[in-house]
């Protein structure tokens, strides 16, 4: 039985209806979600509620087999039930794509291929579109972490490692130092991972990392496929487009919620992978990539969110995968963008209401993939409600996956443009808090993506009712984000760090329940 209120029905703002049940839904889901870290071993009634409901949002629409992972055996923190999705199964696409990966070969590889991967967070595809798989994933394992799991399950599983299947073990060098990258352990393992990448049509791999190893204590606990000494990652396009932490998502929360302004600084120590894009991409997405380092977490987010969205729509068959450090921040955050979307231009999941595509990917891109959000919420690192709130932000056809980029620029250099940090002598920035917000020129700045001025730009805003009537994708992506506002402030709520002048935080849900929330008999506990 839920806590929440039942309700009968709800209009949202953009003037499209919700049923209760459905918010009443979201609601519990989040309750249980800030409350409960998801372990695939430990699954409670609530929690197998939810993956039923998530292999019947996918049913809907899509024809999917399952990769089985049975208390956590392949993975601890991925789904114990991972949908594989093979073609769309409504009549309007029934002609469609089909895929031609046989489930058995997937499980095998998966079953094979996942020491490769921090964590043991392998390749697993997550949305199809235009018959490509968008996977996700965790950042390359380092040689600490491989030779560390080789050892625990050669004695865990009596002697016998049985991560290469039939074939031979690989013979552990003697000199296991951080240099010695192309020894037959690194060949074995990220070999399988290839072969999985490749079986998946994979081409394209977006790594969000800040860094080009991840280090702590002074080892390498990760690597990345772009620092990979081998060159075995040659044959696959790398997107190199570093982007903060969910530390940083800290600050976020405490400038009450404003990311307008906030800008990251890239002159840490521990900051050291440039922004790569290869130029078939940079080409057409009339963007300025060299002054990445001055954007601030809207336009950035917004950029990278163009850049995949373009990779997507190539003319190849190719898929992406995108992966951060252990891919359960960054990459939910622009997994779960990237699902709306396209869901928000009828490309995918097209027969889900706003209330159950929003269900789904909380869900299933963060809830089953194991983002830790109890741990991120008494740290104040709100990456998860950013993303939601984010919404706001994306609503421009200029997001929209249906049509094809009008305008090329002038960049004329080599196969790949990269820009690296800049010398600090020539270009300080400033320390993210002392940011001043953006001027209008900024894509950033208070104007919505759609042209027009809408009052305020906090979390709750409520938009200008002088706004024109919205597109069919601007209503959608602003019902999704309405849902989640009332559903997150009916249960977690947003904290101030600190005393507003004007009362902020609360005065922002007090707004939210008057102009935009849902109406009707719903109310903002």
């Amino acid at each position: 039985m839920s806590a929440f209120p039942s309700v009968s029905g709800s209009l949202t703002d953009s003037g499209l209806m919700i049923s209760g049940r459905k918010t009443e839904e979201i609601a519990d889901l989040i309750d249980l979600f800030s409350k409960t870290q998801y372990r695939a071993k430990e699954v409670t009634p609530r929690v197998e509620t939810i993956e039923k409901r998530c292999l019947e949002l996918f049913g809907r629409d899509y024809k999917y087999s399952v990769i089985h992972n049975a208390n956590g055996e392949v993975c601890g923190h991925y789904p114990r039930q991972m949908v594989f999705l093979e073609y769309e199964c409504t009549e309007l696409h029934k002609d469609g794509f089909e895929s031609t990966v046989q489930i058995t070969k997937l499980q095998d590889l998966v079953n094979r291929s996942k020491m490769a991967r921090c964590r043991g967070r392998f390749v697993c595809p997550v949305i199809l579109y235009n018959g490509k798989h968008i996977c996700r994933s965790s950042t390359l394992a380092g040689w600490g972490e491989l030779y560390g799991r080789t050892g625990y399950n050669y004695i865990f599983s009596g002697g016998i490692d049985d991560t290469w299947g039939a074939e031979s073990e690989p013979e552990v060098p003697e000199d296991d130092s951080a240099s010695n990258g192309d020894s037959q352990l690194f060949d074995k393992v990220r070999g399988l991972d290839i072969k999985l990448l490749r079986y998946l049509s994979v081409r394209y791999i977006c790594d969000l990392m800040v860094e080009n190893k991840k280090v702590k204590f002074g080892l390498n606990v990760t690597s990345s496929e772009k620092v990979d000494k081998a060159q075995r990652y040659a044959d696959f396009t790398l997107l190199s487009v570093p982007y903060p932490g969910c530390e940083f998502f800290k600050d976020y929360k405490d400038r009450d919620y404003t990311a307008e302004g906030l800008v990251f600084n890239w002159n840490q120590d521990f900051v050291d992978a440039p922004l790569t894009i290869p130029v078939c991409f940079t080409k057409n997405l009339n963007i300025d990539w060299s002054k990445y380092q001055s954007w601030d977490l809207v336009q950035q987010t917004q950029n990278y969110l163009k850049l995949l969205l373009h990779s997507i729509n190539s003319d190849d068959e190719s898929g992406l995968l995108v992966h951060c450090i252990s891919g359960w921040d960054r990459t939910p955050l622009f997994v779960s963008l990237l699902r709306l979307s396209l869901w928000a231009d009828g490309a995918v999941h097209a027969s889900l209401e706003p209330a159950e595509i929003l269900y789904l990917t909380i869900a299933y891109d963060w809830f089953l993939f194991g983002h830790m959000l109890p741990d991120r919420l008494s740290k104040g690192e709100e990456i998860f409600f950013f993303c939601f709130n984010f919404l706001k932000h994306i609503v421009s056809e200029k997001f929209s996956a249906m049509k094809k980029p009008r305008r090329k620029g002038h960049n004329s250099s080599p196969q790949t443009v990269l820009w690296n940090r800049p010398n600090p002598l020539q270009e300080r920035l400033a320390h993210p808090l002392s940011q001043e917000t953006k001027s209008s020129s900024s894509s950033s700045s208070n104007q919505s993506e759609t042209g027009f001025t809408c009052a305020g730009s906090s979390p709750m805003s409520v938009p200008g009712r002088s706004c024109p009537s919205p597109s069919e994708r601007q209503a959608r992506l602003e019902t999704v984000r309405e849902v989640f506002l009332a559903a997150y402030s009916s249960t977690v709520g947003l904290k101030s760090s600190a005393p507003s002048p004007s009362g902020a935080i609360s005065g922002l849900l007090e707004q939210f329940a008057r102009g935009v929330g849902l109406r009707g008999t719903n109310r903002i506990v």
